[in-house]
């Protein structure tokens, strides 16, 4: 994951609950946070028929920590969609770095699409991926 890519961005400040007794964030705040970025980003991308239509799970996270913050401090997040859908399954890239670029936190997590009145997997058309791509 390098490079100026990066479809979507968002940041995240460390409040005290994110603290843990390490005095920096927990790594299952890594994880929310994960989460929050891949969701704000369909939320902000997608059309709104798509988001009526539409959900998200995830399947996996693959995550590697590298750093971290402290109360106070802020995490910038950074998220694309990689690959090509498979089926109803799509990766996504993850990354938060501090104020100096240094990546904190990287990710890479596989997400299935639902309906979302029957819950079960639909497959990820190339209209659905399309606003998603970075090229």
């Amino acid at each position: 994951m390098s490079g100026n890519d990066w479809a979507f961005e968002h940041d995240v400040t460390a409040s005290p609950e994110h603290i843990d007794e390490l005095g920096h964030v927990n790594n299952a705040v890594w994880v929310s946070w994960i989460q929050d970025i891949a969701v704000a980003h369909w939320n902000a991308i997608a059309p709104e028929e798509h988001r009526e239509k539409y959900i998200w799970v995830v399947s996996r996270h693959e995550i590697d920590y590298r750093g971290n913050i402290r109360e106070g401090e802020i995490a910038h997040g950074r998220t694309r969609v990689s690959g090509e859908p498979r089926g109803a399954r799509f990766d996504r890239e993850v990354q938060f770095v501090d104020d100096e670029g240094k990546v904190m936190v990287s990710a890479l997590t596989r997400w299935a699409m639902l309906d979302r009145e029957t819950m079960r997997p639909q497959r990820i058309t190339a209209e659905i991926a399309a606003p998603f791509r970075v090229d």
